[in-house]
């Protein structure tokens, strides 16, 4: 069955940046054993909660917006996003 793209906007897309944003972040920093495997997952797991609360649309329509934000960045400017915006992102998309 073919699923339509779903296209987002306003806060549904800066919602998938600050998770794109995080998850990429958590990535890169557990590769450069910047942060251990626990500390990844938690950041991983706020980015799921993210999605799940502030993202309407299936999880291939959420993934598939993820990986075209990730194809679009670049990971320094993504980096940089995370360090001028991470708290910024938390506060907008609260997660509990």
């Amino acid at each position: 069955m073919a699923h339509a793209a779903k296209v987002y906007e306003g806060s549904e897309a800066a919602a998938l940046r600050c998770s794109n944003t995080l998850a990429l972040t958590a990535v890169a920093l557990a590769r450069a054993d910047l942060i251990g495997e626990d500390e990844k997952e938690v950041m991983l797991g706020v980015t799921v909660l993210i999605l799940e609360r502030h993202v309407s649309g299936t999880w291939r329509q959420k993934k598939a917006a993820l990986k075209v934000m990730r194809d679009r960045r670049s990971v320094p400017d993504t980096l940089d996003d995370y360090r001028a915006n991470a708290v910024r992102c938390l506060r907008q998309f609260p997660i509990n």
